[in-house]
Parts: C-alpha cells; sequence; structure tokens
C-alpha cells in the first residue's frame, strides 16, 4: 500500500516536471510569436506594407516619343507615325505555344520568326512584354483585336516607329534606328531598363546615333494595380515622359537630293558647305540605302546583298571613305613653299616629263612634259613635275604641318562616329606606324597627293572652304537648329596662313576652270559673277609598271572597273566672291576632269539657280547640264 502511495507521488511528480517544461516551451514559443509580429507589425509594419504595395501595384517605364529630324528646308527626314502591333503579357497566358498557335492564323508568324520568339521569350522577363509582331495592316490588326479574348495574354496595342521619308537620299546622314543591343544596354547605365521596354528603338547610326540622348527624350512613368495573378485592374497614377528634342539639320534636301541623283549608279560621294559657318548643305554617298528596312527588319537575302556589294552602299564614303587626294592636294604644296619662302609666285620649273631622283625617275601625267612652268600655271595644268621639286625643296615634316592646318590629316569636327581622319605622314608618323625612316621618294608622291596622303570627301570640302575663306578655320557642322533654336556657329580663326599666298592660289584655282589650257575649262559656268573656281585630281589605286609605261599606258576604260583611277575635283564658287566650297569623289571613274568636275559644276549651278540654269550659263561644246523633270514629283524622271 505504502509501495503504491510513493509510486503514485512520483508519477505525479514527474507529470508535474513535464507539464511545467511544456507550458514553459509553449510559453517561450508565444512570447517569441509575439516578439516577431510585433517586430513585423510596428516595428518594421510600414516597410512590409511598403513591399506588398508594390507587389500589387507595379511601376512602368512609358517609352518617350522621339524627336523628329527635318531638312533646312522644312523637308520631313526622320519622323514617328503610327505603328500596329500585337504585344505578349507572359504572365496572363496560359499556355505560349497555343496562344502563338492561335495568333499564327490570323497574321503571318513564319518558323524562323516563331524560333526567333521563343528565344526572346525565354530570356525576357516573366513580367516585360514582349513584341510579337509590329507594322501590321489595319485589317490584319483589327482581325486580332476582334479575337482578342480567345488570346490570353496577347495585346494588340497602337504605339509609333520611326520612319524616314527621303528612304535612300538620306540613308547614310540621318542613319537609322534598331532595337538596343545588350552591349548598349550595359553602356546606357540607369537608362538600360529603359532600352528594354518592347518596340524601343536608338540610334545606330549617322545622326540618329550622334544625337541619340537629344532625340531620346525622357522616360514616363505609369503605376498599376494587379490582382494576385497579376492582371491590370487599375492605372493609379501615370506621368508622360519628355518628348525628345526637334532638330533641324544643315542639309538642304532639293541640293542633297539632286546630288544623290546626279551621281547616278557612280560610287563616290559629293560634299557641299558654306565656307564661313560650315553648314554641310550636302552629304551625298552613293550608292545609297533604304534606312527603312533596318527599321522593319532586312530579309537575309536583303541583307546579303547590300554587304557584299562591291560598291559598298552601307559606307557613309563622304565621312569614312579614305582616297589618296592625287593633285588636288597641290595647293595645299604650294601654300607650305610659299609660306617657307622657298618659292615665290614666279618661281619657275622646267618639265620634260619627269624628274630623276637617284636611280628613279618620276614622271609627269603628260607624257611630253609642260615646258616652264610658274606657280599660277603649275595649278591650272596640274605639273607633277612642279610639286616634284617644290616638295623635294620644302620636306615632308613642313609640309604635313601646313596640310593639318587646312584640316588634311585631321579628324572632321563634325560628331560622325564613322569619320575618319585619314592620314598626313611624316617622318614621325612613319617610324611610329611602320618602323622605318622616311625616304625622299616619300616626299615625292605627297607632293602630288599619292604615297601615304589621303583623306575623306569631307577633309577635301574642309581644305577647300579654308582656301577659298582667305584662310580661316572652319569647321563642318550638321545641326542647325534644336527645337527651334539657332545653334551658334564656332568663331572663325585664323591659320596662320598669309592671305597673299592664299589668294595666289586662289587665282590658280580660277585658271583650272576658267583660262586657257586649264584641266577644267571644259566645266566651266559661263554665267558672269557665278564663275567656280577649283582644282582637277586623278588618284592612282595601282601601280604603272616600267613595261606598261614603254609600250603606253592603260587607259581607264580599258582596265577593270576596280583598277580604275579615281576621279575627284573640288571647288569653290562664286569665283571673286566665294560662298560655298564642294568636293567630289567618284571611285574608279577616270579622270577628274572629266567625270568629277561636270558633277561638281551641276551641283554648284543647282546650288546657285535651284529651279533652273539660266541659258548662257553653259558654254558651248561642254556636257549638258543633268535635270530632273520635277523636284516636287514623287517618281522623279532622270535626263542625264
Amino acid at each position: 500500500m505504502a509501495m503504491r502511495r510513493y509510486r503514485n507521488e512520483h508519477d505525479r511528480s514527474v507529470f508535474s516536471r513535464r507539464a511545467l517544461v511544456l507550458f514553459g516551451a509553449q510559453g517561450a514559443l508565444a512570447t517569441a510569436l509575439g516578439a516577431r509580429m510585433y517586430q513585423l507589425q510596428i516595428v518594421e509594419g510600414e516597410k512590409y506594407a511598403a513591399r506588398a504595395d508594390r507587389a500589387r501595384i507595379r511601376p512602368t517605364l512609358l517609352a518617350p516619343v522621339r524627336g523628329q529630324i527635318v531638312s533646312r528646308d522644312g523637308k520631313p527626314l526622320a519622323v514617328n507615325r503610327h505603328n500596329y502591333k500585337v504585344v505578349l503579357y507572359r504572365e496572363e497566358a496560359e499556355n505560349i505555344e497555343e496562344t502563338l498557335d492561335r495568333l499564327s492564323a490570323l497574321i503571318p508568324l513564319p518558323p524562323l520568326r516563331r524560333k526567333a520568339l521563343a528565344e526572346e521569350i525565354a530570356r525576357t522577363r516573366a513580367f516585360l512584354p514582349v513584341v510579337i509582331a509590329e507594322n501590321l495592316k489595319w485589317d490584319e490588326f483589327a482581325e486580332v483585336n476582334a479575337n482578342a479574348p480567345a488570346l490570353a495574354g496577347i495585346s494588340p496595342e497602337l504605339g509609333l516607329t520611326r520612319h524616314y521619308p527621303e528612304a535612300d537620299f538620306t540613308g547614310h546622314l540621318v542613319g537609322y534606328v534598331a532595337s538596343a543591343s545588350e552591349r548598349d544596354v550595359e553602356r546606357a547605365g540607369k537608362d538600360g531598363s529603359l532600352l528594354k521596354l518592347p518596340g524601343m528603338r536608338i540610334g545606330k547610326s549617322g545622326v540618329e546615333r550622334v544625337e541619340e540622348i537629344a532625340l531620346r527624350g525622357k522616360a514616363g512613368l505609369s503605376r498599376v494595380e494587379k490582382d494576385a495573378h497579376g492582371r491590370p485592374i487599375q492605372e493609379l497614377e501615370r506621368r508622360e515622359g519628355m518628348q525628345g528634342e526637334d532638330l533641324t539639320l544643315t542639309v538642304d534636301m532639293g541640293l542633297q537630293k539632286y546630288a544623290m541623283q546626279r551621281m547616278g549608279e557612280e560610287s563616290g560621294a559629293v560634299v557641299v558647305m558654306d565656307i564661313y559657318d560650315g553648314d554641310v548643305l550636302a552629304m551625298a554617298s552613293t550608292p545609297g540605302f533604304d534606312p527603312n528596312g533596318f527599321v522593319l527588319g532586312l530579309s537575309q537575302k536583303d541583307w546579303l546583298s547590300l554587304r557584299d556589294n562591291e560598291k559598298k552602299p552601307l559606307n557613309n564614303k563622304a565621312v569614312s571613305g579614305l582616297y589618296p587626294p592625287g593633285s588636288t592636294f597641290k595647293m595645299v604644296v604650294a601654300m607650305a613653299a610659299l609660306e617657307a619662302g622657298l618659292i615665290g609666285p614666279g618661281h619657275s620649273v622646267y618639265c620634260g616629263g619627269h624628274i630623276e631622283l637617284g636611280s628613279h625617275r618620276f614622271h609627269c601625267w603628260k607624257r611630253g612634259g609642260h615646258g616652264t612652268m610658274n606657280l599660277h600655271d603649275g595649278i591650272k595644268q596640274s605639273c607633277d613635275v612642279y610639286f616634284y621639286d617644290i616638295a623635294k625643296r620644302l620636306g615632308i615634316d613642313r609640309l604635313a604641318e601646313t596640310a593639318r592646318k587646312f584640316g588634311v590629316g585631321v579628324l572632321p569636327e563634325i560628331g560622325l562616329v564613322d569619320a575618319k581622319k585619314g592620314t598626313m605622314p611624316d617622318t614621325a608618323w612613319k617610324r611610329a606606324y611602320k618602323n622605318e625612316p622616311w625616304y625622299p621618294g616619300e616626299t615625292l608622291h605627297a607632293g602630288i597627293g599619292q604615297g601615304y596622303v589621303s583623306g575623306s570627301p569631307l577633309q577635301l570640302a574642309v581644305m577647300t572652304a579654308r582656301i577659298a575663306n582667305g584662310g580661316f578655320e572652319v569647321h563642318p557642322r550638321l545641326v542647325r537648329e534644336r527645337n527651334g533654336d539657332r545653334v551658334k556657329t564656332r568663331s572663325l580663326r585664323g591659320t596662320g596662313i598669309d592671305k597673299a599666298h592664299v589668294d595666289a592660289v586662289k587665282r590658280a584655282m580660277y585658271g583650272v576652270v576658267n583660262e586657257p589650257g586649264g584641266t577644267a575649262r571644259r566645266s566651266r559656268i559661263a554665267m558672269p559673277g557665278y564663275e567656280m573656281a577649283g582644282k582637277t585630281g586623278t588618284a592612282q589605286v595601282r601601280r604603272i609598271t616600267i613595261a606598261e609605261r614603254a609600250a603606253g599606258v592603260f587607259k581607264n576604260e580599258d582596265l577593270p572597273w576596280e583598277r580604275r583611277d579615281h576621279a575627284l575635283f573640288v571647288a569653290f564658287a562664286p569665283a571673286d566672291d566665294p560662298r560655298y566650297a564642294i568636293s567630289v569623289i567618284v571611285e574608279h571613274g577616270g579622270g577628274g576632269s572629266k567625270v568629277a568636275a561636270p558633277i561638281a559644276r551641276d551641283v554648284l549651278l543647282k546650288l546657285q539657280f535651284p529651279r533652273e540654269s539660266p541659258e548662257g550659263a553653259i558654254p558651248q561644246g561642254a556636257a549638258p547640264v543633268f535635270t530632273v523633270e520635277s523636284e516636287d514629283d514623287e517618281d522623279e524622271s532622270e535626263d542625264a
């Protein structure tokens, strides 16, 4: 009995201890839960409430409206137009493949596009929309709208897309927009999220790329309340973005179009600029390309046809094409020698058809020679021997110093990313890039604009403008106005070249075109007060062997296109009161006087007489001026 009582008391004691432990543990857990609830609801309540709101209320960036681009004469060059598109919201789609199958019955979704979409959807975050198709026809867009209830996650939307009304006339100059690459997004920093928006486009070339930040504008913001499944309930707030700046370019669209048409099927470039404020009035690179194709998406066939074309239509030859300047460089050589005091305008050299340096013979383009030449006649008749002689006296370093003052071998300050600086060699350059000494014969080649010397059509236009304005450092520019406000031009600064020396060269350039014996006399403008002064150039792209010279140099027309000489011409007008400078390069065109000079003449006539050249402006025996039927017609016919 006593034993049983002891056991009962012992059991009660054990139970009491266990109960106490259990109650203590429960109390501790309750206390911990209470403390945690206090921390979540009281201490950190605002933080978690805000987090819940962020999950429920989703902010979305709104793409700004891109600024428009027009020419100086008000012609639209880059505009925004309605874009009917279909967007997929993946969070709302029940079965993406099934939805796309239904959609493909309404609008074209080729297999390659379906494959690309699958890859894009896989790498896009679930809450970001994906553009399935855009630039739809109205009937296609209406069909999708009518069937939208059966297409889970599909939303027909009206947006904006970039359009280039002048197409291939301004493809190189204005450029084009396209979707941002991953590298573009990384470089954009805090604006990277904006570039990821569906349908967002950024500038990839030309002015579109140079002025990307100004044209893009500032993003807007929309705050939309969504339910637990991510479906939108209501828009709580909407702040529209800031539209990008509207730009007015310096280009005259009538002149730009005419220059492109005048080049015809040739490969090359024409650049026209104001010699005082630097306005680029025309920058034509041929063949052109239609930038609208890049906005809408090029087919593989179209891309390959552009990429593999031997005339390189995608290259902006006006700023990135580098060519030996040939005899158009002789004015700079003359001024360098005058500045160095090595010659005067009356300095004469006898040209017997060649000059010798050591065991090498350097030939003049005129096989029998020109006879005795002074500076004026040397430029007018483009005597190579005259410039071999003064280049040898001058030396490459002094020649390079003067050439750079006129923009040769200096990157033009125009902002285009594909612009190149070309080469104005000197002894230091040769040592740095070739690890070789400079040889005297290379100076003679440089003296006629050959050898290592190279420049773009824009650089040759700048060189000519600085000669025409009396030796002032004018710089080219493309943007004339921003949102209607005129952009200030840079103040002109002198090159330090004696004006008398510049004037001597200008008189010789007048002789090239307007005096008997001038190499471009057949291309002169015979209208008093509107004459042009210029210089022809022919740049060799192949070496003429001794055997060929002895047997007779092949004519350009007898050679394959890619082995023919480049044809060049630079000029300014009016000759007695200059305002405009022009450079023309026709790749593998042959002689500058025969091919490039007539193009420059016609473009300068169009600039000075926009409607029609007056009777008598072209002398008898000269090639007729190139005309188009109507500048305002959509389908202009050409009459060479």
